[in-house]
């Protein structure tokens, strides 16, 4: 019987695998309004076993925090401005949210052909 460690690197299959769940994952998530629960865990879980898969991770949680503080910012530009910003902020979030779920399944075909996957306008917080 084989027995895998935390330690035992992934195949090529696996790491591509499990970087586009930490892509997609964040659908999932969504639902909750955590969107980066997913990514975190993939993180957490497979950081050690694959060099490709802890980048993506970590590329797919800064784009969601990255959401989260642009979620933050638009709500508290409403707040300031008594509500008339919502004329413009309103559909600036609808463009940004059309646009983070394009990118997310972008970055999801791209790590399941391998290939590494860098969002736009992300803060990097997490390294």
């Amino acid at each position: 019987m084989v027995q895998l460690s935390m330690s035992t690197p992934l195949s090529a299959s696996e790491e591509r695998t499990w970087a586009m769940i930490a892509h997609v994952g964040v659908f999932v998530a969504a639902w909750f309004a955590m969107g980066f629960l997913c990514p975190l865990i993939v993180w957490l879980a497979f950081r050690h076993r694959s060099e490709f898969v802890r980048r993506q991770a970590v590329e797919s949680l800064n784009f969601q925090i990255s959401l989260l503080i642009y979620s933050a910012v638009a709500t508290v530009l409403i707040l300031i401005t008594f509500g008339l910003g919502v004329l413009v902020v309103v559909p600036l979030v609808v463009i940004g949210a059309v646009a983070a779920v394009v990118l997310i399944i972008l970055a999801t075909v791209e790590v399941s052909n391998g290939k590494e996957y860098v969002y736009p306008l992300t803060i990097r917080l997490v390294h």
